[in-house]
C-alpha cells in the first residue's frame, strides 16, 4: 500500500505546481502523496489539497504534512505528523473513522511509541543525509531500518536522501515502502521518475518475498 509514496514540494520542482507534481507522480505509480508546503496560506493550501483529493480518489492514498485542519477539510486519507506535532490520541479523538495517521520517527523508540499510540504507519527519517529537508538531521542508515523493522508490526517506511540506486537495498532490508521528494520532484520527467522508482520497489519486492 505505501510502496512510492511521494512528497509534493514547489521549491524543488522545475516550475511544477503541487498538483502537477502529484498526477504525474500517480499516473507514474506513485500510491501515496503527501502535500507538504510550509509557506502558502491556509486557504491556497486546502484548495490545492481538494483538487490532490480529487485525482487521487481510487488512484492513490492522499495525505497532508503536519496540517491536520487541511487535511480533514479536503477529505484526506491521512495527515503526516512529526515528534513535536499533536499526539496520536488527539488526532483520534477529532477525526473521521478510518483515517490515517503516520508519523516521522528516528529511532527504535519512537517507533515503538508511535505503534502502541495507533499510528497506521511510521516514516523512518532521515535514512541518508539530505537536502530536500534541511532540518531532517544525520541519516540514521540501513541498520535503523532493520532493527525498526524487527521491532513493529506496523508498515514502515523511509525517507531521506532515497533514490533509484538505494531504494531495492531499502526494500531488501525491510522497508515497506520509500517516500522520495527531489527523486521525482526535481526529474526532468517526473511520471518517468515515478514510474522506474515504482518498477524498482516492485521487483525488490518479489525478490524479498
Amino acid at each position: 500500500m505505501y510502496d512510492l509514496y511521494v512528497v509534493t514540494d514547489e521549491t524543488l520542482s522545475r516550475g511544477l505546481t503541487h498538483t502537477e507534481i502529484a498526477c504525474c507522480s500517480v499516473v507514474g505509480g506513485a500510491n501515496v502523496i503527501q502535500l507538504r508546503d510550509k509557506y502558502k496560506s491556509s486557504r491556497e493550501l486546502y484548495e490545492i489539497a481538494c483538487e490532490i483529493r480529487k485525482f487521487c480518489q481510487n488512484r492513490a492514498l492522499f495525505f497532508v504534512n503536519d496540517r491536520l485542519d487541511i487535511a480533514i477539510a479536503a477529505g484526506a486519507d491521512g495527515v503526516h505528523l512529526g515528534q513535536n506535532d499533536l499526539p496520536i490520541e488527539a488526532v483520534r479523538k477529532i477525526v473521521p473513522q478510518n483515517f490515517l495517521i503516520g508519523i516521522s520517527v528516528g529511532n527504535v523508540d519512537e517507533a515503538v511509541a508511535a505503534e502502541s499510540a495507533g499510528a497506521d504507519y511510521v516514516a523512518v527519517s532521515p535514512v541518508f543525509s539530505t537536502l530536500s529537508k534541511m532540518d531532517a538531521g544525520v541519516g540514521c542508515g540501513i541498520e535503523a531500518i532493520r532493527k525498526i523493522r524487527a521491532t513493529v508490526k506496523c508498515p514502515v517506511i523511509g525517507i531521506g536522501g532515497i533514490n533509484a540506486d538505494n531504494a531495492a537495498e531499502l526494500i531488501e532490508a525491510g522497508l515497506d515502502g520509500v517516500a522520495v521528494i527531489s527523486a521525482v520532484v526535481s526529474a526532468s520527467n517526473v511520471t518517468a521518475a515515478a514510474q522506474n522508482l515504482s518498477e524498482i520497489i516492485r521487483d525488490a519486492k518479489e525478490r524479498h518475498a
